[in-house]
């Protein structure tokens, strides 16, 4: 089971009371785009195996989105941070590569 601490509110709550919403760092398009870059950004997703950025919800706590960081095959949890990030904070970063110096970055 997953166990995700909430940025905003610190509590550490099991992924019973989160809601998934799928991955993070999407660049959205929308009316107006390209065919092409709308389905991409409604179908294409990385899914990989291994260092994965998540949007999740604090459902049944604070309410608020945020983002986190996760290996989908050992489900580690490396961190957590608020959903206005445009992109993973430094010290995450760091210690996802002290823990995995094969990861290639979250790019």
């Amino acid at each position: 089971m997953l166990i995700l601490e909430c940025p905003y509110c610190g509590v550490k709550a099991e992924e019973t009371e989160l809601q998934p919403g799928g991955e993070a760092h999407l660049k959205r398009f929308g009316p107006g785009s390209s065919p092409e870059d709308f389905e991409a950004y409604m179908f294409a997703r990385k899914n990989p195996k291994g260092v994965h950025f998540e949007r999740w919800r604090h459902a049944y706590g604070c309410g608020k989105w945020f983002l986190a960081a996760r290996c989908t095959a050992t489900l580690e949890v490396f961190g957590t941070y608020p959903a206005q990030s445009s992109e993973p904070p430094a010290d995450l970063v760091n210690k996802i590569k002290a823990k995995r110096p094969e990861w290639k970055g979250w790019k």
